[in-house]
């Protein structure tokens, strides 16, 4: 019954989307509410709330980096499970699964022992004075203890939306942000445990929501489970999850280098007050681009199913849905961003001065926020379709080729002012660039084979 039911090669593609979307984007902005609660209750601390936000700040390198491993087994492996499903192998699909969450522990495991054994000098690396480093390490190293609870949740959460069960999918993360909603201000305020608090908070959150996952996955609901016969790596497959999965993880890693960039740029021109501005202006767009992440990956498993089905004609119509709504959200977002800067700053932190400086810089930040989710709708049709070099080339050409560097030049003759232009001037250029190409390569030849089929 619940294969038929999540049959996407049959009724009408837009409600197939926005069921798994709905659910997805509610997840993923209560996903965020993980860091970004977190940053709230900080920044309000008596007399240190700057400094322990900042210093928080400073962690978000090495957060983006873990949620990057975890996106590439995630988003590797779950559209190869959907292409799989629309083929009617759901044996490989199983195996394909397991495969990601063997190959998520291993990578988990190594990545936590490494980052505890070097983590000081990688926080100076990534921008933290001498005054914010005590609060970063006192939260990154419980945070990093629980590294493999946050991995799996975030990991292995894909693979349940990928079978059709969005809401189950969105429970995982509506279960534990609740809890670390309730969590934070006991530990941090209560408990007067600060940074560490808010840590602990969030990794006990992630371990309720890991453990949620597991028990569906191995539930009778899933339409696919983690089997004990699936779990041994195979190198072909796991090639394929990691050479698919490459994209998000590329589009994480190169966030981080971007946020290391960013913030070693503006303790150097403008000091901490400009660093915790960043924190911020980093904290609303992760939360403002958590429905486009719902909506593109929502679409992800329609468009994986149909494609594997042969049926490229509900593929081109997934694909028009999955832009209009992008480009309808995104054009609300900016409004917000330019008409009220101050309010938004304002929920984070009530410093008259970093009001007065963050408010200029987040309005040039979003000014072609619309571009940008372009380019996240895009990719997500590369990776829907397993094309994998083109998803990976556009997650590094934003980031990696135009930002970064951006980022040391414009401060040179514009001061922080730069830092905030050079990614608007990457929203331009990777966004056009990437949503053309997949116009040019995917949209019109899928429309073309849709034609001859009519």
């Amino acid at each position: 019954m619940a294969a038929i039911r999540n049959d996407y090669s049959q009724g009408s593609v837009s409600k197939h989307i926005l069921s798994l979307a709905i659910p997805m984007a509610a997840a993923q902005l209560v996903n965020v509410l993980y860091s970004v609660v977190d940053r709230v209750y900080l920044g309000r601390l008596p007399g240190t709330g700057h400094l322990a936000l900042t210093g928080l700040g400073v962690t978000i390198p090495i957060i983006s980096i873990i949620m990057g491993v975890a996106n590439l087994c995630g988003t590797g492996g779950a559209p190869l499970c959907s292409i799989c499903r629309g083929r009617g192998d759901q044996e490989e699909a199983e195996r394909v699964m397991g495969n990601a969450f063997t190959l998520l522990l291993v990578l988990g495991t190594a990545l936590t022992a490494l980052l505890l054994a070097f983590q000081g000098p990688i926080l100076r690396l990534f921008g933290a004075s001498p005054d914010t480093l005590p609060y970063a390490e006192r939260y990154l190293t419980i945070y990093l203890l629980g590294t493999l609870c946050v991995m799996v949740s975030l990991g292995m959460n894909p693979f349940i939306s990928a079978q059709g069960f969005g809401r189950t999918g969105m429970m995982t993360v509506v279960i534990g942000a609740a809890l670390n909603l309730a969590l934070d201000p006991l530990f941090i305020f209560v408990f007067r445990m600060g940074v560490q608090g808010a840590a602990l908070a969030t990794v006990l959150s992630q371990g309720v929501s890991a453990v949620w996952v597991l028990r569906f996955l191995t539930g009778r609901k899933a339409i696919l489970r983690l089997r004990r016969p699936c779990l041994r790596l195979e190198a072909g497959r796991v090639r394929r999850i990691v050479a698919l999965g490459l994209s998000g993880f590329c589009m994480n890693m190169t966030n981080s280098l971007v946020q290391v960039v960013c913030n070693a740029t503006l303790q150097g021109y403008g000091g901490d007050l400009y660093v915790g501005i960043m924190t911020i202006i980093n904290s609303l767009r992760e939360v403002l681009f958590m429905p486009v992440h719902g909506l593109t990956h929502g679409a992800q498993p329609v468009m994986g199913f149909n494609h594997g089905a042969g049926r490229p004609g509900r593929v081109v119509e997934a694909i028009r849905f999955t832009f209009l709504g992008t480009v309808a959200y995104s054009a609300l977002c900016w409004l917000l961003c330019m008409a009220c800067p101050a309010l938004l700053i304002l929920i984070f932190n009530d410093d008259p001065a970093v009001i007065a400086h963050g408010a200029p810089a987040l309005r040039i930040y979003f000014s072609l926020y619309v571009l940008m989710s372009l380019q996240m709708a895009a990719q997500s049709v590369f990776v829907g379709l397993n094309r994998s070099k083109q998803a990976i080339f556009f997650s590094l050409l934003r980031k990696a080729v135009i930002n970064a560097p951006l980022t040391v030049i414009l401060p040179l003759w514009m001061g922080t002012t730069g830092v905030f232009v050079a990614e608007a001037v990457s929203q331009l250029i990777g966004g056009l660039a990437c949503s053309l190409t997949m116009y040019l390569t995917v949209y019109r030849p899928l429309k073309a084979q849709a034609a001859l089929r009519t």
